[in-house]
């Protein structure tokens, strides 16, 4: 199973397996904190996520009790691997009127976020033709390559001329296609002739 952990937990992690490997021990809090050039809290605090996560299993009651039940290293196979980087995802905040601010923090796995594998893709955005659905020029839209589509998808559509447009796709009782743009000021493209290259899946934006 895919564990998704921090870059500074798995340095944690492969501290405290190599150690164990060496010396059929694991290492004191105070040993972790003065090899890894942290505090004592920090290492505890990170021993704490890997033992929610699954990565260890500690027994409280014992100083060097440390079992490490996930190798940072390698996958299920055996080939090496590390873990997707992650973001800490610290709570929430109103967008409305203020609320108490509290932090819950988790970490949250970029690739829960942005769906990756060999179908996907990213496209940079021209134009606003779709900003009043928050697509807005500059933006990247990750894309699932796919030749079919859904009544709603948002699709990357070649039109007659190989021209490529970013439209809501829609079938019409009369057998042809409308693509939607999300901008009011636009009209639709009616067509009965439109290839799909693929469906957009999420927005990435940058803010400078």
């Amino acid at each position: 199973m895919k564990l998704m952990l921090t870059e500074k937990q798995i340095r944690v992690l492969r501290y405290f397996r190599d150690y164990r490997r060496a010396k059929g021990i694991a290492p004191t809090l105070d040993e972790a904190a003065q090899a890894l050039g942290v505090s004592k809290i920090t290492i505890h605090e990170h021993l704490n996520q890997l033992t929610r996560k699954g990565a260890i299993h500690r027994d409280r009651a014992k100083a060097r009790a440390v079992a490490i039940l996930h190798d940072p290293d390698a996958s299920d196979d055996g080939v090496a691997t590390r873990g997707a980087p992650t973001l800490p995802l610290l709570g929430m905040i109103a967008a409305g009127r203020p609320i108490e601010a509290l932090e819950d923090r988790q970490d949250l796995g970029l690739d829960e976020l942005v769906p990756t594998g060999e179908r996907i893709y990213l496209l940079r955005v021209r134009g606003k033709s779709m900003i009043e659905d928050h697509i807005d020029d500059g933006d990247l839209v990750v894309v699932e390559r796919c030749e079919t589509a859904n009544d709603g998808d948002t699709v990357v559509a070649i039109l007659d001329g190989e021209q490529a447009t970013l439209k809501r796709f829609y079938r019409e009782r009369n057998g042809s296609i409308r693509l939607q743009p999300a901008n009011s000021s636009l009209a639709p493209v009616f067509t009965s002739r439109v290839q799909i290259r693929g469906v957009v899946r999420g927005v990435i934006r940058r803010f400078r």
